[in-house]
């Protein structure tokens, strides 16, 4: 089925939600964004309760904050908070990836080595954004080997949310993207050997992590910065 039919078969509300979410999340409207429902309400053709609906589960998910008598806005950047889930994350999947492990079959490490290889040539053309695809797709054949849906649920939706940042963000953060590669190739190696959960799990909280240590990295040189200039 393709997209453009699937999304014939949803409610408004779920159509005005999915339009939504991926404007938010491919960066078309960034942070600060006003959402105007009447103008919503326009443009899909709907009454305005379908958007507000739509509106209320992206609030709900942390994409975006209403305020009475301003409206609704795409959510903005809060540096503690974005540390705050990028961390989380790295428990999270670090726990999942370990969960995964038993199940992963020859082939699915396959196709993550073929993905991680294709990651060089975004690295080489400076494609964060290709990249990011590609990272998600590796990932992504992990969580659908891990036994606890509700755990993948949490980390996909957590991941969402963090990638709304990412492309507002870490365009300043150095591109981790050569260490990224490297690391995934040594979370395969443990995959392919059987290692211990700990080990493996341990290996996939770290990679998770370098972009916390990244970030905080990158958000002490601006703060330095900052002060230096009201000196």
């Amino acid at each position: 089925m393709t997209k453009k039919r699937a999304l014939t078969t949803l409610t408004k509300q779920e159509r005005v939600y999915a339009r939504l979410r991926e404007r938010i999340l491919d960066g078309s409207n960034g942070p600060g964004y006003r959402l105007v429902i009447d103008s919503l309400a326009v443009e899909f053709n709907v009454s305005a309760l379908p958007v507000r609906e739509a509106i209320r589960r992206l609030e709900a998910e942390g994409l975006v904050t209403y305020r009475p008598n301003a409206g609704a806005t795409v959510a903005p950047i809060d540096p503690v908070v974005l540390e705050e889930e990028m961390t989380l994350l790295a428990v999270l999947e670090g726990f999942a990836t370990a969960s995964a492990a038993p199940d992963i079959t020859g082939e699915d490490l396959n196709r993550m080595t073929a993905l991680n290889d294709e990651m060089v040539t975004t690295v080489e053309a400076l494609d964060a954004l290709g990249f990011r695809r590609l990272n998600q797709e590796f990932h992504g054949v992990v969580y659908d080997r891990c036994p606890n849906p509700s755990l993948v649920t949490v980390v996909r939706e957590l991941d969402d949310r963090l990638a709304l940042h990412r492309r507002t963000v870490f365009v300043y953060i150095p591109f981790r993207g050569k260490d990224a590669i490297r690391e995934h190739e040594e979370l395969i190696a443990l995959l392919r050997q059987h290692a211990p959960a700990e080990a493996i799990e341990a290996a996939a909280r770290a990679h998770k992590l370098n972009n916390v240590t990244s970030f905080r990295a990158w958000k002490a040189a601006n703060d330095d910065r900052s002060a230096s200039e009201e000196i």
